[in-house]
């Protein structure tokens, strides 16, 4: 089939919003890496790697027919749990920033996470093709949906990574509303989850103390703040144009691992409004383009599927951008295409192949 104007923006958009996210993690990380590693290009060619690898899966996916997915559903769903599990093993998985959630493969890491975030989309987008009536009813048709949510959110959660557990909860909540559940249900769903939120503050003292240095950071600028308040002093000074690529200060030992959640930060102080604008340009076009593409899809399978994807990725973004400008406690999510993270970017490409695909059946 001939390639849609759909698609070929959505190619350039990703693939020039990642080529830019390389360059960053270079600038961002170089100082760390030269410290860490006594090699400047250690993370930018970690990145790079996973980013060759991700752009060939991703044109490899889309020439694949996305309905296979439907048909391997539960096994991918089955493989996404078992690998949850298996990362908590002693042994097996590698703890990383306090998170055991990788698999370590020499220098590299694999976090199932990210797969299965995109694994869960999948099966719950197969079960509302195959449930279109019966998510009217709560009892038979949505809450086993919520059960498998919770269950993976709960297995997360062991890791501990509440950013990651979040998204996921997010994105299957967007999936099912957007498969015709009441929107009563959503805000008897949003009560208990604040009192969820609440008992998961309570039995873990430092997600309390991310949540007092959100409310006032310059309480414990050395502890708890000490992250927001140097996200912070990296924006600000960025101005219109920015220092300069190259010439971030608070990535000079200021700003912990730079090169991660906050690298939205050192963008804003190397490009300024600029930069920013033109990041928020290519996420926008990226966003509008993949929502097109599954409001066009003529497929209940195919709209989900790409809705879902489409719904978390966008999500994700907000979160990290709200945790980098001081809107929201520090959650430890990565920003798609853009913060460092083999995982997150080669699933993230994936998606976006998987996406391109569906493309392909619209009218």
């Amino acid at each position: 089939m001939k390639k849609n104007k759909l698609e070929i923006l959505l190619v350039i958009s990703v693939i020039t919003i990642s080529l830019f996210g390389l360059l960053m993690i270079y600038s961002a990380s170089y100082i760390w890496a030269e410290y860490k590693f006594n090699d400047p290009y250690k993370f930018v060619k970690n990145q790079g790697l996973f980013f060759l690898i991700g752009t060939i899966l991703m044109f490899i996916i889309s020439k694949i027919d996305y309905k296979i997915y439907y048909k391997k559903a539960n096994i991918i769903l089955i493989i996404c749990f078992i690998l949850l599990i298996l990362v908590l093993i002693p042994g097996i998985g590698t703890v990383r920033n306090g998170s055991k959630s990788w698999f370590g493969i020499g220098s590299f890491g694999i976090q199932p996470s990210e797969f299965a975030k995109l694994g869960l989309i999948i099966f719950v987008s197969k079960y509302l093709n195959n449930n279109v009536n019966s998510v009217k009813n709560i009892k038979k048709g949505v809450l086993p949906i919520l059960g498998i949510t919770l269950l993976m959110f709960g297995i997360i959660m062991l890791q501990p990574d509440f950013g990651t557990g979040t998204i996921i909860v997010m994105s299957i909540i967007g999936l099912l509303f957007v498969g015709g559940v009441s929107i009563k249900f959503f805000i008897k769903i949003a009560l208990v989850g604040v009192i969820g939120i609440a008992g998961l503050i309570a039995i873990a003292p430092y997600r309390l103390a991310r949540i007092l240095s959100f409310l006032n950071p310059w309480k414990d600028p050395l502890g708890s703040g000490f992250q927001i308040i140097q996200s912070l002093y990296a924006i600000g000074p960025g101005g219109l144009f920015g220092l300069g690529f190259g010439n971030s200060v608070q990535k000079h030992f200021y700003l912990p691992e730079p090169q991660t959640d906050f690298i939205f930060s050192i963008i804003s102080e190397e490009f300024g409004y600029l930069g920013i604008l033109i990041i928020v340009i290519l996420f926008l076009t990226i966003i509008i383009t993949c929502f097109n593409i599954s409001q066009k899809c003529n497929n209940l399978f195919g709209k989900y599927l790409s809705f879902g994807i489409t719904f978390q990725m966008s999500f994700q973004a907000l979160l990290n951008l709200m945790v980098v400008v001081g809107l929201i406690p520090v959650t430890g999510v990565t920003l798609p295409f853009l913060s460092y993270g083999g995982s997150s970017l080669l699933i993230t490409l994936c998606s976006i192949g998987v996406i391109l695909n569906i493309s392909r059946y619209t009218k």
